[in-house]
């Protein structure tokens, strides 16, 4: 209750409300005065709101110190001077209490939020690698180190690009829709099934000698645990004169030790691909359960005569190499991942082991 509420007295009769004003006397103002001096006192500014709820409990205009003052001029006047002396004093020590207030807020820097600086910060968690981009990037490296280019290339492709510059057949499986998404079937256009379309366009658009990387995102309609619809691979190639099947394992093995290390046990299998001739699989021997099984991780060969005629590069001055490798196999080795849709269900709990 304000100090102006204490004086008005209502009196109430069966037939009418009858008002007394309460005139304040020398010792209700002395006492009012010694109660508003003690909360003064004890009064902790410590941020703005507390600054805020002084001026409106004390000092303000609406403040307890105001009403005492509008109380001041009711009392006899041969009380005046004793009461004045106590008011002013009081007046006085809530505008020091008040000054000493805003120094302390400014001085430590306390802002209008009134933050408690001694909690702990709020703290940003930062993000983690994909580790399909820590194993893309390790693959990269490892064939520039060699002497590859990176070269990168659209990923909606046509068909000439995607197949028919490779060698494939009219009548390949590959060509049918349950094996590829076509964007525009009776224009053959596409998302493309390998990185091998950047390998033609670097063809065409260059002369031998060329040493190329071409790492990217592909398309293929196949899901399960270990095939995605979408999937990353990193395809090579190098085209150059005399070069031969030595200079492709020789450049494998050096992958090979690069990534697996250099006690990776490696097999090359014979194998058939239409833009390779001859063509091989490579496979590392590796261990699951205690068992020696061998894994295959990626597919070469020499580059088909065809397809250097193709890209007008002349098969008879010029011959090459060329290789493929998907970036989920690759990963799932190193991590020991079972299934490939780990990869793109965006799960911070798997995200954040690597």
């Amino acid at each position: 209750m304000k100090v102006k509420d204490k004086y008005i007295l209502v009196i109430s009769t069966s037939f009418q409300l009858i008002f007394f004003t309460f005139i304040p006397n020398f010792n209700f103002m002395l006492n009012e005065i010694a109660e508003i001096t003690e909360k003064v006192k004890s009064f902790q500014i410590k941020t703005h709101a507390d600054l805020t709820l002084y001026k409106q409990e004390i000092s303000g205009k609406n403040g307890s110190l105001n009403d005492l003052f509008e109380m001041f001029k009711t009392i006899p006047g041969d009380q005046k001077k004793d009461v004045g002396k106590a008011l002013n004093e009081l007046k006085i020590l809530v505008a020091e209490k008040f000054d000493e207030g805003v120094t302390f807020v400014e001085s430590n820097n306390v802002t209008k939020s009134d933050k408690d600086e001694t909690l702990p910060g709020k703290f940003l968690n930062f993000g983690k690698r994909h580790p399909l981009n820590l194993v893309n990037e390790e693959v990269i490296n490892i064939f520039e180190k060699v002497g590859f280019i990176t070269k990168e290339g659209p990923e909606v492709e046509d068909d000439w690009h995607n197949f028919s510059a490779l060698n494939f057949t009219h009548d390949h499986p590959a060509r049918d829709m349950q094996d590829t998404f076509f964007v525009n079937k009776e224009n053959n256009i596409l998302l493309r099934t390998h990185t091998s379309s950047v390998q033609v366009r670097t063809m065409l658009n260059e002369k031998p000698p060329m040493r190329i990387i071409s790492p990217g995102r592909v398309y293929r309609c196949d899901s399960d645990a270990t095939h995605s619809p979408v999937f990353h691979q990193c395809e090579g190639l190098y085209i150059d004169k005399n070069v031969s099947f030595s200079d492709l394992k020789d450049t494998l093995f050096y992958f090979v030790r690069s990534y697996f290390g250099n006690d990776t046990k490696v097999r090359f299998r014979p194998s058939y691909f239409p833009f390779t001739e001859p063509s091989a699989e490579m496979d590392i021997g590796w261990t699951v359960d205690g068992k020696f099984k061998w894994m295959e991780i990626l597919g070469c060969g020499m580059i088909d005569p065809n397809v250097l005629k193709n890209c007008g590069i002349d098969p008879e001055e010029y011959s090459g190499y060329a290789f493929g490798m998907g970036i989920e196999r690759l990963t799932m080795l190193r991590y020991k991942i079972s299934d490939i849709r780990l990869f793109y269900e965006n799960d911070l709990r798997f995200i954040n082991q690597f």
